[in-house]
């Protein structure tokens, strides 16, 4: 245990210490309390010590920082839409021509899908053409479509009732 740890755990013993003999703990934490209020200044005493302890950096070696691997980052969420999932197969619910944004102006053909999961997601179907009706089922990947919002999964060519696409002459 680090010696400045050591020494706030002290203080901390002794006020409370002080606290159950009836000494009066208004020379401490001056502040101007009851003696019936003996329990409450210790405990504003003890967290005002625990949060100057928090504020204080230890002091560490290079060794130390090295060996601990810098400081420590919170994770960020995951952004999957799919909840991780590399591929979930899905059930066409309804085929959909969705607009872009601004300076685009291709329709975008898109279909509402019931994932696996059982979210509900609007999957872009990419290439030309497609024959895909309701109760169709589709493997659906990550891949968000930047121009057009609320899409963030694509639907896979080639597998279940999505074919690839047909060959043009």
């Amino acid at each position: 245990m680090n010696f400045l740890a050591r020494s706030v755990i002290n203080i901390a013993r002794n006020c409370i210490a002080n606290s159950i003999q009836g000494c009066n703990l208004t020379k401490l934490c001056e502040n101007s309390y009851s003696q019936g209020n003996i329990l409450n200044v210790t405990r504003t005493s003890v967290s005002t010590i625990l949060q100057g302890l928090a504020q204080i950096r230890f002091a560490s070696s290079l060794m130390q920082m090295h060996r601990r691997g810098g400081p420590y980052k919170k994770r960020k969420p995951s952004k999957n839409p799919l909840d991780g999932a590399p591929f979930l197969k899905g059930v066409i619910l309804k085929t959909i021509i969705k607009k872009p944004k601004k300076p685009n102006s291709a329709n975008r053909k898109c279909v509402v899908v019931r994932l696996s999961n059982g979210k509900e997601m609007t999957a872009y179907v990419p290439g030309i053409g497609h024959n895909l009706q309701e109760h169709n089922i589709v493997l659906c990947r990550n891949g968000r479509l930047r121009d057009t919002p609320g899409v963030k999964i694509k639907c896979v060519r080639g597998k279940y009732d999505l074919p690839h696409v047909s060959k043009r002459e």
